[in-house]
């Protein structure tokens, strides 16, 4: 497929008059994420129909126009969640139309995590070439290989479209698949919950509620650092150390000195501003400290959740779609947390999109009510298999 080389103001200008005049682009990126708040572009593939523009974020210093016409078409690709995070960080925005050729794949018993080089074989029949997978992309000019890479990458996406859209109305699960599409062209999808991040922190779960709080404020004021200076937020101040800071909760430069991991350096970049984040969540009042994250549900009502999954796990493999597709195990906590009285509440608690509770609510709330139960057939003739009955 012919390709085209996009390093100049002009150049991404007429590129981006062509994108919002089609009717679906296809779209991939290469970039670096080791060293950087949020994750630097290094390569754009847009592929047309019969030609692939390769977009070169180096050599152009504004970017936010191909951002912008993206939004303007349908866009195609495979696993595009990190592609599209990129866009909503750096320019605060995604194609609000959207088809993921991963996430097709997985209504049509592919398994969630199908790569595009397993999907292109079996869809068209060609092996594609992955030597690139590691690839400096900050290195310029490109080599052949790396653009016969980039290329490849792109260029099965639109006719892998149009098979997988013919399969899916074949199995009538076409609209299944634009619902959780249309999840993927939802901005707010990609943006950070401050409000609850500091509960990734390691030992979060063991803290108190004052701690909590510590501990929240020094999250924040982490990640305002980071994004500020544009590295990762572990750059910083490292996770563990941020743990040690919420349990020592320090009161003076003395204080800071005893975590051996947080060095004279930082201590005197940062240290100013951990006392004063520090101080101010200690005078919160107890009405305004954080919740603790909930208990572990204890051993029924685990037991509960790991009957529910196989209830699920029983009807993917009647669908032929990945269980991890229908019901997170997030929603089948929280059914077992809060016990719901009847099936109207009991599908409001699940949270789940219209065609996943269309296939799971009515079996599920029948398991909890004594209604139906699990069986293992053919277990004698050395082909088991769980029943649903």
């Amino acid at each position: 497929m012919a390709q085209t080389m996009v390093a100049t103001a002009g150049d991404l200008a007429a590129l981006c008059e062509r994108i919002r005049c089609a009717q679906r682009v296809a779209l991939d990126t290469e970039f670096h994420a080791e060293r950087t708040y949020t994750p630097r572009l290094m390569v754009v593939q847009i592929a047309f129909e019969q030609d692939v523009a390769i977009v070169d974020p180096l050599a152009i210093a504004q970017l936010h126009p191909l951002a912008e016409a993206l939004a303007h078409t349908e866009v195609v690709g495979h696993a595009l969640s990190s592609d599209l995070k990129i866009l909503a960080d750096r320019f605060d925005l995604v194609p609000r139309r959207v088809f993921d050729t991963q996430v097709a794949a997985a209504f049509l018993g592919y398994g969630m995590q199908i790569s595009l080089l397993e999907l292109v074989r079996d869809l068209r029949g060609v092996h594609l070439e992955k030597s690139q997978t590691v690839s400096d992309w900050a290195a310029r000019p490109l080599s052949q290989r790396q653009i016969g890479y980039l290329v490849d990458d792109v260029t099965h996406l639109l006719p892998m479209h149009d098979t997988l859209v013919e399969r899916l109305q074949a199995t009538g699960r076409l609209e299944w698949v634009r619902e959780e599409c249309a999840l993927l062209g939802d901005l707010e999808r990609y943006r950070i919950d401050e409000r609850r991040a500091y509960l990734r922190i390691p030992g979060a779960t063991r803290m108190n509620r004052r701690e909590l709080a510590v501990l929240r404020a020094i999250v924040r004021f982490r990640d305002r650092t980071a994004r500020r200076r544009d590295v990762p937020p572990r750059y910083v101040i490292p996770d563990d150390v941020v743990a040690g800071l919420a349990t020592l909760r320090p009161k003076s430069a003395d204080d800071l000195a005893q975590l051996r991991r947080l060095d004279a350096g930082a201590r005197r970049q940062h240290g100013a501003a951990i006392l004063h984040v520090v101080a101010e969540a200690e005078t919160l009042a107890d009405e305004e400290l954080p919740e603790r994250p909930k208990r572990p549900l204890g051993t029924t009502r685990d037991t509960i959740v790991a009957l529910l999954g196989i209830v699920v796990g029983e009807i993917a493999r009647q669908n032929d779609v990945a269980p991890s597709l229908l019901v997170p195990r997030a929603s089948l906590e929280r059914v077992s947390r809060e016990l719901p009285p009847d099936l109207a509440a009991f599908t409001q608690t699940l949270e789940l999109s219209p065609w996943r509770v269309q296939l799971v609510a009515e079996p599920l709330w029948r398991v909890l009510q004594g209604e139906a139960s699990l069986a293992v057939e053919g277990y004698a003739g050395g082909d088991p298999n769980i029943r649903l009955r």
